[in-house]
């Protein structure tokens, strides 16, 4: 990853930031007290003793404090829990993220000594990350946890990012992107655009939230609700990929708020 990178640094739950961030909002507490751990990442000022790699030369950094048993076991184990681990998502960048620990050892290899195995992850997507570091939240990358959820639970309004917002992962125009072209339709232009495609020769792939436009073995169903999505979306991103398939066809996301997440990743990985 490019040095300019930022990474999110892990804690363990319960740990004292104090030695990550110069200084914790209330706002910012209020959301780690209501959402940590869990799927949630917050981007704090910067402590002066935290080294510059980590925050990709900003003053801001990244912090999460996940939930799963196996990730929160091995956070104990730096200093006691009073440490942390900053690490990127376990992929080349740029490119889909993992999402089972087969996944990694497909994309990394040789590269990677040991594969921590916890299962499938249960969300599929990457956390919501809301910058706390201007006196006011910014969602910066939207997740499972909705801009809405965040709203109601702080009773302030949460903004979209501005030019000055601090750089953070996912932000790519291009990013979880398939080798293989990916390209969006509504629901209505779906079966048309497939049509349109077998009939030039190419072999194609294809998601989408409700049935196929066609009965096809190289189509895959994501779910009718922005969870099921979620969970399925990189796995299935990756399956259809490694088919080696001429192009990938998919549905745009619904409206709505709760569709942000996943509307947010499959716009990245269409991106050329």
């Amino acid at each position: 990853r490019p040095a300019d990178h930022p990474v999110i640094v892990h804690v363990a739950a319960g740990a004292s930031l104090q030695h990550w961030a110069s200084a914790v909002p209330g706002f910012a507490q209020r959301l780690i007290d209501t959402y940590w751990p869990g799927p949630l990442t917050l981007v704090l000022r910067k402590h002066p003793g935290v080294a510059d790699a980590c925050a990709g030369g900003q003053d801001t950094l990244g912090l999460r404090c996940p939930s799963h048993p196996l990730a929160q076991a091995l956070l104990r184990e730096f200093r006691g829990g009073r440490g942390g681990l900053a690490a990127p998502s376990a992929n080349r960048y740029g490119r889909i993220s993992p999402t089972t620990a087969q996944h990694v050892r497909d994309e990394l290899g040789a590269a990677v000594a040991l594969v921590l195995d916890g299962g499938p992850c249960e969300v599929g997507i990457e956390s919501t990350i809301v910058d706390c570091s201007r006196g006011h939240p910014v969602l910066l990358r939207p997740g499972i946890i909705t801009r809405d959820a965040l709203a109601h639970t702080l009773g302030m309004p949460v903004a979209l990012p501005d030019a000055a917002a601090p750089r953070v992962s996912g932000s790519l125009a291009s990013h979880y992107a398939p080798r293989t072209p990916l390209v969006l339709h509504v629901h209505a232009q779906l079966g048309e655009a497939l049509a349109q495609a077998l009939h030039a020769g190419q072999r194609v792939g294809g998601m989408s939230f409700g049935p196929a436009p066609a009965p096809m073995e190289t189509w895959q169903v994501l779910g009718q609700t922005p969870r099921e999505a979620a969970a399925r979306l990189y796995s299935t991103l990756r399956a259809l990929d490694a088919l080696g398939l001429d192009v990938l066809l998919a549905e745009a996301s619904p409206d709505g708020a709760a569709w942000d997440a996943v509307r947010d990743r499959l716009q990245r990985a269409a991106q050329r």
